[in-house]
């Protein structure tokens, strides 16, 4: 049974196309990172999968059933991107009024502020609490009931970096134990070790979507090798023979050589590179997940954002 599953599934506002024709698809123990640029349609995915929505083309089915279920919504977590919660309450009081709204176990909320870090605040009112605090309690309730799809628009917004590496760590905990997970962020160097899967949205089309090893093959992405010579520029110049001197070809000014190749001839050059007897050090970069991001949305996307990924 799929955590959700989109099948050409379009939505509108007015005469505007907001989603259209998206298949996607989340399995229960992985997490797909969802990206676009503002307005790309990810909130309006969202909202469907929860429910929230009904589209008017396609269909939507969650957990095997039908979205906006209540016995379907009860088995879903949902952070939001800006959390707010009552001042005056206590993080304790917060998310016990949680629990009794989707029917979990009273017993959940001091397990769960101490796992999100709140163990020593639960007591304390909201408004005393950092953003990164607040965070931590919605991501608290998001947790609420052992979700068996868990939905995080921006999750690490306020978190600091040990924060964020629990959160993670976390996440890698539930996915394993079969929960499936969508993560919305923009800051794609700090999610791409922890997905399994990349969609891509823009103008409301799903430009791309597979694990990232999938997507670099289908965006035909070069790769990039870094060859230190063993010594000085007659070694220099032996290596760049073997390489083939090419646009692609470039010295750095560390010396190094910079070398663009072909996914599909990456082992056959460094081959040849090793083969020289000239080669002190060799790296391989592989097309980063904010590199494959531009590749697919083009600079459409960066107009959308301002020119900031």
């Amino acid at each position: 049974m799929s955590c959700f599953r989109l099948e050409n599934v379009s939505y509108r506002y007015s005469k505007s196309p907001v989603l259209t024709g998206i298949d996607l698809s989340l399995e229960p123990g992985e997490i797909l990172g969802l990206f676009g640029h503002n307005g790309a349609g990810k909130t309006t995915s969202i909202k469907l999968i929860l429910g929230l929505m009904t589209p008017q083309q396609g269909t939507v089915s969650v957990l095997g059933g039908q979205a906006g279920d209540p016995e379907v919504s009860q088995h879903i977590g949902y952070l939001p991107e800006n959390v707010m919660f009552y001042p005056q309450l206590t993080g304790r009081e917060i998310l016990t009024h949680f629990a009794r709204l989707k029917g979990a176990p009273l017993s959940q909320v001091p397990t769960l502020l101490e796992q999100v870090g709140l163990g020593d605040a639960m007591a304390a009112r909201v408004k005393t609490y950092s953003k990164g605090m607040r965070q931590r309690l919605g991501l608290a309730q998001a947790l609420l009931g052992k979700p068996k799809l868990l939905m995080l628009d921006e999750p690490t917004v306020g978190l600091d970096p040990v924060a964020t590496a629990d959160l993670y760590r976390l996440l890698r905990r539930l996915r394993d134990e079969g929960t499936g997970i969508v993560l919305c962020s923009h800051v794609l160097p700090g999610v791409e070790p922890y997905i399994d899967r990349a969609a891509i949205l823009t103008e409301g089309m799903l430009k791309a979507a597979g694990n990232l090893s999938a997507l670099r093959r289908q965006a035909s992405m070069p790769v990039t090798l870094t060859v230190a010579p063993a010594n000085g520029d007659g070694h220099l110049a032996s290596v760049a023979e073997a390489a083939g001197l090419s646009a692609s070809t470039s010295v750095m000014e560390n010396g190094s050589l910079r070398i663009e190749v072909p996914a599909d001839s990456k082992m056959a050059m460094i081959r040849r590179l090793l083969a020289t007897g000239e080669v002190r050090d060799l790296g391989v970069v592989e097309p980063t997940l904010e590199d494959i991001y531009v590749h697919f949305i083009g600079s459409g996307g960066l107009a959308h954002r301002g020119g900031a990924l």
